[in-house]
Parts: structure tokens; sequence; C-alpha cells
């Protein structure tokens, strides 16, 4: 076990490149189980999630090898299982992943319960939806059993825009027989990237980037050498720490056109950057304004998260940290999972000024002058919004269950200090 001691009140300052896009490293990985050919992976983040899901290759009897920095060589020449073992599936709520590709390739799945972030309920019955209009027989008897003598093509409508589930419909879909459509899928780059990928092996996919996908199954999928994007969720992440600690940051490696969304939620707090679009590179100012800006007719503004492009929920953790370094009030509405808010008490036991409504709103007025303490991170997110808030915090925090943290960003500590950061990996 490890944790953090950080020691806050020093602004960050320097050049990082963004990692790959942890969201999108693990369903590629899952559908490299699509093809008995060699399958290459380019820009996979260096993070636990990653591990555990290269495990799960291993077990169902993929060959794994590292071919270079970030990059995997995968090979599923022969599914010697169709089973996930409990050691991994209550590791990685992502284990999921694996029903499509799975019931694609051997007509069967078996899946205990995932686990992951403690942030509320997180149903998985689109995903038996999606994948019985497909032709799979689903049973819960203390795991998720998916069979299927074939799957055919189907005209798909989600009860939710869930991210997992349309990646799994998908990975079903491209082997499946006939045409499928799945109408209001998820949309985020990850999501594009998963289909962008399975292209390049020859699927037939249109509508990507959109909520309307159309599949024709293929007999057969080839391999392919592939790279996936940068991480829009850490890329926002250090665009708050550098505003939090009053730093200046450059992130290399980005996608201008995913920063929109979170582009428009910063600008509500007066907190900008600049875009080199060319050569890809953002640069976060020290001087910024750091004030609400306040809807018309003085009213509190809102930051609220939607499914993609809306504002993205894994950041509004980070955002809640940012809200209490900004002169004004905002508002911050989690829609989507109920007990992501729940870690405020934490904020407000350093000092900042937090009223939670609900489990999903809480109002943030600042700016607020935060005290260093101990503190557990309950999830990947919320464990970054509590580094963030260490390191803007006067005297020293220390920061418990970093494993949680460690699961989403690739080697915060060696990166951070790179940035002037006071934070210490230290083995409990």
């Amino acid at each position: 076990m490890y944790e953090y001691r950080i020691e806050g009140g020093f602004p960050i300052k320097g050049t990082i490149k963004a990692s790959g896009n942890k969201n999108a490293a693990l369903p590629c990985i899952a559908a490299s189980l699509l093809t008995p050919e060699e399958v290459i992976l380019n820009n996979i983040p260096d993070i636990e999630d990653v591990s555990v899901m290269l495990e799960v290759l291993k077990s169902l009897g993929a060959s794994v090898k590292k071919s270079g920095q970030n990059s995997w060589k995968i090979k599923a020449e022969k599914i010697e299982r169709s089973e996930i073992s409990v050691e991994y599936s209550s590791k990685i709520r992502a284990s999921i992943l694996f029903a499509g590709p799975l019931l694609a390739r051997t007509g069967k799945a078996f899946l205990p319960p995932p686990g992951g972030d403690v942030i509320g309920r997180r149903r998985v019955d689109t995903h038996f939806l999606a994948l019985s209009e497909l032709g799979a027989r689903v049973s819960i008897d203390g795991q998720f059993s998916f069979t299927t003598n074939k799957l055919v093509g189907a005209d798909i409508f989600l009860d939710e825009m869930s991210v997992t589930a349309t990646e799994n419909a998908i990975m079903a879909a491209v082997l499946a027989e006939g045409e499928t459509i799945i109408s209001n899928a998820a949309s985020e780059p990850h999501v594009q990237d998963l289909c962008n990928m399975l292209i390049s092996m020859g699927a037939i996919i249109a509508g990507v980037g959109s909520n309307i996908l159309r599949i024709v199954g293929v007999k057969e999928l080839h391999g392919c050498n592939f790279t996936i994007g940068p991480d829009y969720m850490e890329i926002g992440s250090f665009i708050g720490l550098a505003a939090c600690t009053k730093g200046s940051i450059t992130i290399t490696d980005v996608n201008p056109r995913d920063l929109r969304p979170i582009r428009l939620a910063f600008g509500k707090m007066g907190i900008r950057w600049d875009t080199d679009y060319e050569n890809k590179t953002i640069t976060v100012p020290a001087n910024q304004t750091m004030q609400v800006n306040t809807d018309i007719g003085g009213m509190i503004p809102k930051i609220d998260d939607a499914p993609w492009p809306g504002f993205p929920p894994d950041l509004t953790s980070i955002m809640t940290v940012v809200a209490t370094q900004v002169e004004g009030t905002v508002l911050i509405h989690e829609k989507m999972f109920e007990s992501r808010m729940f870690f405020v008490d934490k904020l407000i036991g350093m000092g900042a000024r937090i009223t939670l409504c609900d489990p999903h709103r809480a109002v943030v007025s600042g700016p607020s002058s935060l005290r260093g303490t101990d503190l557990i991170s309950p999830d990947v997110r919320a464990g970054m919004a509590m580094v963030i808030a260490a390191m803007c915090a006067y005297g020293e925090s220390v920061i418990r269950n970093v494993y949680q943290v460690e699961r989403g960003y690739e080697h915060l500590t060696e990166r951070l200090k790179s940035l002037g950061a006071r934070i210490e990996r230290i083995s409990k």
C-alpha cells in the first residue's frame, strides 16, 4: 500500500505530454479478442486498469507482449476459456467489456459482477438489453452468463447512452450476421477510438461520432496497428491543477476538438488556455482571471455533466475543487452518479465553503484558503481532485488509498514532480 505526502502552496510550471486515453485503451484491449491475428496497440497508458485488462487477456489464452514504450502486441489466436475470474472482475469495472468480444468469438461469456469505482449505483441493464437484442441468452445467478448459437444484427435502441454498453454492442455486432443499428448510442472520443480501431480491422461501421451507428457484420476481422487518442480527462485535470496552484503548464499531444466542452465549463470560472492547433499543444497561463462569470441577469452559473458532447462526468470532482479557488459562487450538478459528490466533506474539512444540497448538487463559494489534512481517495477522479486540493492548500496533506488514483493517472508522482510539485509516494 502507498500514500502521497504533499506539501501544498506551490505553483506548478513546465511542460507535460498527455497520456493515452484510459477509456479508449480498455475497450480496445478487449476488442483484440475479435481476431486471431496480431493486434498492436500504441499510446496505451501505463496504469493499473490497463495492467488488469492485459492480465485478463492472458488468463483467456491470449499472447500479450510489450513492444515498446506504451505499445503492446496482442494475439488471441486461440481463446482457451470464456470465463473471467473474480480476482480480475472485482478490481475493474471495464471487465464487463469482454462480454461482447467473447460472445462474438466463442458464443459464450461468463463474468462476475464488475468492480471499480465506488460512486453509487452503476447499472448494467443496458448491456443485457443490447446483447440480448443481438441474439444472446442472458442469465444472472451469482455471475453474468451470456450464450448464443449465433449473433444476428438488430435494430437496437439503448435505454441510456451508456459508454460501455455501446462498446459491448459494437464489438458483438461487428461479427454478427446482417446489419445492426444502434440508436441512442454513446459517442465519446473513446467510443470513436474503438470504432476506428475496428474499422482498421475490417469492420463496417457508419455514423462514428454520432448517436446512431450502422454496423454491417463481417465474417472475420484481421489484425491492426492502432494508436489511441489523448486522455482529455487527464488534460482537464492538469488544467485544473495549474489554475488552482496559480501556475502555468504546457500540455503536448492533445486533440483540441476534444476539449471544447471542457473549455466552456472552465470559461465559466474565468479560466482559459491558448491553443496551438498545428502542434496539438495547449498552454495554461499563470495570469488567470479566476472569477465566476455569472449568467445573464447575475444568476449563479451551473456546471453540469451530460453524455458527449456535454461536460464529462469524470471531471465534476475536479471542477468542484477548482471552484473553491475562484471568486464567486457556482453550482456543480453531477447528474449521473449519486455518490460521486460525497467526497466534498473532505474539502469542507480543509476549509472549503461548500453546501451539499443533495447527492447530486453542491453550491461552491470561493475563493477559500484550504488547509492540509489527511485524506482517503474513494475513486479515480475524486482521488485526483484531492491531489489538486492538497497541492493548493497550505501545509502538508496525506492521501491514502492512492491505488484508486493510479488506476487512471500514469506515473503521477514523477510527472507532478517534473512540474515542481512537492509530492512523495511512500510505502506503508
